[in-house]
């Protein structure tokens, strides 16, 4: 089905639209869905921005482990751990470290040297000093004070801020004054660009979510163009098949509950929605067939969800429809946060139709759709991505 760019007239139309006998109803291949993740997005927070640049606070606990950086026996009573550790400044003294391997606990007695990397502690702390391996990880166990002691040195974190910028989307239609005013088969004409101009429309600004690259253009000038940064570009989580499995492209169903339990529950919410190509689709339904459960989410606009469940959550799982259409995308999944989504647009400008743009010799009309919107991500961590699934092990 060729695109059309420009002016519409009735000599672009052949008898098989100006004529005789046809069904009076054009029908779109994909008259729901084509835009699930929208749809989604409409279901959760809107929120409009006053600048085409929005920021957001990203916060989180820290893990609060560190890598012994050489082996010590069990006797040391300096421990050195790896350069690049970013929870060192949480010892201080009185912190209480637990070795996992050997369920050692160490007594920091004094603050961490953050500049040498290393801290004074004390062995066996009411357990049994053994050795530790180099890179080996120490858990944060709390504290332990004497009793009328003085207060700890204190410590804090900070949230990072992060951004993302809106987009202009535009989608124009016009007919000529004659078109508008024949006959045809399949119905008033106009209307239908308008009803196609949409499904357009909204499908540009979907496939933008999903692999917008963020930036600006010309960002101190009179006319500075910007995009939205997408999913595939924001999200860091990625499990690829190709190399993060025991068999390359392949994965067994006890590799992905692994990745499921590990990976993709370990943060944020224990429903999850999962947009995938065909070839994801049809390595998941030969998994544990009793694990698939439809469901219909209610406001979705006609999106029909399959429910995965699993021991550590719940996927939510729709063939997006850009997936199947786009080989390359077959044997990619995005596993997404609905939580931790959000939908923003210009104030005043969110998806709107203009009418009547055309210049004033214009024969006909032209209409413009028009949004300025952008994708918000407020964290990175309870989204992931797997792709090169090309079949199970």
């Amino acid at each position: 089905m060729a695109a059309i760019q420009g002016l519409r007239g009735t000599g672009q139309f052949t008898t098989d639209f100006r004529p005789t006998n046809y069904r009076e109803l054009f029908t779109l291949l994909e008259p729901n869905g084509t835009a699930p993740l929208q749809a989604l997005l409409a279901m959760t927070s809107s929120e409009s921005t006053d600048d085409p640049k929005y920021n957001h606070f990203r916060d989180e606990l820290p893990t609060r482990t560190i890598i012994v950086n050489g082996a010590l026996n069990n006797s040391a009573t300096t421990l050195t751990f790896d350069n690049d550790t970013a929870d060192e400044a949480f010892i201080v003294s009185g912190t209480v470290l637990h070795n996992p391997a050997t369920g050692e606990n160490i007594l920091a007695t004094a603050d961490a040297n953050t500049s040498a990397n290393t801290v004074t502690i004390q062995r066996g702390y009411h357990s049994t000093a053994g050795a530790v391996a180099d890179d080996q990880e120490l858990i944060i166990a709390g504290s332990s004070y004497i009793e009328g002691g003085t207060s700890p040195t204190s410590v804090s974190f900070d949230a990072t801020v992060d951004h993302n910028f809106t987009q202009i989307f535009k989608t124009a239609v016009s007919v000529s004054g004659t078109l508008q005013n024949t006959n045809l088969r399949t119905g008033d004409k106009e209307q239908e660009q308008l009803t196609k101009a949409l499904k357009l429309h909204m499908g540009d600004i979907e496939r933008a979510f999903f692999f917008g690259a963020r930036g600006e253009t010309n960002g101190t000038s009179a006319n500075p163009q910007r995009s939205t940064g997408g999913l595939f570009s924001m999200i860091t989580n990625i499990t690829d098949c190709a190399s993060a499995t025991a068999s390359s492209n392949k994965m067994t169903e006890k590799e992905f509950d692994k990745f499921l339990i590990e990976d993709i529950f370990a943060f944020g919410s224990n429903e999850k929605v999962a947009f995938a190509g065909p070839r994801c689709i049809t390595n998941m339904m030969e998994l544990g067939k009793n694990r698939w459960q439809p469901v219909q989410i209610d406001n979705a606009y006609g999106v029909a969800f399959t429910r995965y469940t699993t021991f550590a959550g719940d996927l939510l799982v729709y063939m997006h429809p850009m997936f199947r259409q786009v080989s390359a995308l077959s044997q990619e999944m995005l596993i997404l946060d609905m939580n931790h989504l959000n939908y923003r647009y210009m104030a005043g400008r969110d998806t709107q139709l203009v009418r009547d743009i055309q210049n004033n010799d214009f024969d006909g009309v032209k209409h413009m759709y028009m949004s300025e919107c952008g994708l918000e991500m407020t964290h990175s961590k309870v989204h992931h991505r797997i792709k090169n699934w090309s079949a199970l092990a």
